[in-house]
């Protein structure tokens, strides 16, 4: 390139680089200095004299201005200063970030700034309706946390402290550390050169922000893998969970209607359409095992304990209703068929509900304070007439003569040791059962000590008490917690074996009360 010198200020002379054409076609004219730095040319003061000298010596003509043009709007986007960019067409002012770009003006892009944009600047051709866009570098490009104004901050800071000065780099920066500078200056431009492969979309970009922490998966235990020919294995209909079929198919002999079929040339037209009516006749039957199979696999039919257990949670009435639906699920579908379900549990929710209150309003109360305190006493009332015997009820009708021999009919066959003719409770002489034996019972090898100690107490089986304790556990994340009361109407079992599993898991940590 040439120097071409610039005679039109009384101050030493200033050199201006120029092209091949011995013409100015860099983006940024540029002064040497003593100290070897470069400047941009139009923060020398004076210099603007100096470019308007160099336009009216031919020089710097109106074409390199269009080429500065095309050539600043490639960097309008990434360049931090605002000398890089073409002045605004209103007020001529140096453009920052954000501005606006007319989009149906150019090329040369009509560039305005904030201000003039509100005026509605209008310019020949340029009118305020025109569609624009918004300019900007606040996106990400290599990293989410980095936009594209910190990208080329970093570079430009370290071209002026130099490679390894990070201390200062973070300082002309001002929004990163020093070791954020470092890290991420060795991870894309070092490290990784080539780094058009790691560029980022926006979408990625969001994504990223709101996906911080990683989802933890964990093995998933439905359907079950019991071992073959265990009693879970017959429950489940020898499904085979690694494999997604069963050991025995349904309508299993039907291939052997085909088995002795073989289609010759010698047949004659009848045997021909009678082989071809029994494929046919097979290709029914393959259908309506997959019908089957899709039945089964949409409604979750392939773990049955689970499915009862599901079940179970709904009251009586709705587990009637449950029952005689059942057999239009195939019809409505699994998610139309639970809808159906949930409603009607719904319904008979809202129903209990309201004769409740009719129940309060009946007895006069008219606040759910009062209401609390009448639920309580209704309690009270019913574990009382629960506790009563034969002698209270004696008490209670001492003027009642025939309650009174009644009652000593009954003494005197207890201590004569025949049976009472009115059966009393007595735990006298009940004998407790022995513990449950768990050797070769399917689950065993599941179980810890202590679990295998209370399946051994309440007599209970393994694989039965793993369900039960999967549903309480499952029951007890959804609600954040569970009461006695609702573990016994979940498991429909002996309340006292029921009231022992819950204070086990609970003192063990499996549930939490609520």
């Amino acid at each position: 390139s040439q120097a071409v010198p610039v005679t039109k200020s009384a101050d030493s002379p200033l050199l201006l680089c120029s092209g091949r054409a011995g013409r100015i076609s860099s983006a940024r004219a540029v002064r040497e200095t003593s100290a070897g730095r470069k400047y941009p040319l139009d923060t020398v003061p004076g210099a603007r004299l100096v470019l308007r000298a160099a336009r009216q010596d031919g020089f710097y003509s109106e074409q390199q201005e269009h080429r500065r043009g095309r050539g600043m709007e490639r960097l309008a986007s990434f360049s931090n200063d605002p000398f890089d960019k073409p002045p605004c067409r209103g007020c001529s002012s140096y453009l920052t970030e954000p501005y606006v770009k007319c989009a149906e003006c150019g090329p040369p892009p009509f560039l305005l700034c904030l201000q003039c944009f509100t005026r509605g600047f209008e310019y020949k051709k340029h009118q305020s309706d025109h569609t624009y866009e918004i300019m900007t570098s606040d996106f990400p490009v290599l990293d989410p946390n980095w936009t594209a104004q910190e990208e080329m901050a970093l570079l430009e800071a370290v071209m002026d402290c130099g490679f390894g000065n990070w201390q200062d780099v973070a300082n002309q920066m001002c929004t990163k550390s020093k070791e954020e500078c470092e890290k991420h200056y060795m991870k894309h431009f070092i490290n990784n050169p080539l780094f058009a492969s790691t560029l980022l979309n926006l979408k990625q970009a969001e994504e990223a922000q709101h996906n911080e922490t990683a989802i933890p998966f964990h093995p998933a235990d439905d359907p079950p893998r019991p071992t073959f020919d265990s009693l879970l294995s017959r429950d489940m209909a020898g499904y085979m969970p690694a494999r997604a079929d069963f050991v025995e198919e349904f309508d299993n002999y039907a291939e052997w209607d085909l088995r002795d079929i073989d289609f010759v040339e010698d047949d004659s037209d009848i045997l021909h359409a009678l082989k071809i009516a029994v494929v046919d006749i097979y290709h029914s039957r393959l259908k309506e095992r997959q019908r089957r199979k899709k039945i089964i696999r949409d409604h979750g039919l392939i773990n049955l304990r689970k499915f009862q257990i599901l079940e179970r949670r709904y009251p009586k009435e709705v587990q009637d209703l449950y029952e005689t639906m059942r057999r239009f699920a195939r019809i409505l579908g699994p998610v139309e068929h639970d809808k159906f379900i949930e409603s009607h549990a719904l319904e008979f929710e809202l129903r209990r509900e309201i004769k409740r209150l009719q129940e309060y309003r009946a007895a006069g109360i008219t606040n759910f304070c009062s209401a609390r305190t009448y639920d309580h006493l209704k309690k009270t009332r019913a574990e009382e007439r629960l506790k009563r015997t034969m002698l209270s009820e004696v008490l209670q009708y001492i003027q009642d003569s025939s309650a009174c021999q009644q009652w000593l009919s009954r003494q005197a066959d207890i201590d004569s040791g025949l049976s009472p003719t009115v059966p009393v409770p007595s735990n006298s002489g009940r004998r407790s059962a022995p513990p449950l034996n768990l050797t070769g019972l399917p689950g065993t090898e599941k179980l810890n000590e202590k679990e295998k100690e209370l399946c051994q107490m309440v007599r209970l089986v393994p694989g039965a008490y793993l369900e039960y304790k999967a549903a309480l556990v499952n029951e007890c994340n959804k609600q954040g917690g569970l009461r006695l009361a609702q573990a016994r109407a979940l498991i429909k079992i002996d309340v006292n074996k029921t009231r022992k599993i819950y204070d086990f898991l609970i003192r063990e940590g499996y549930i939490t009360k609520a």
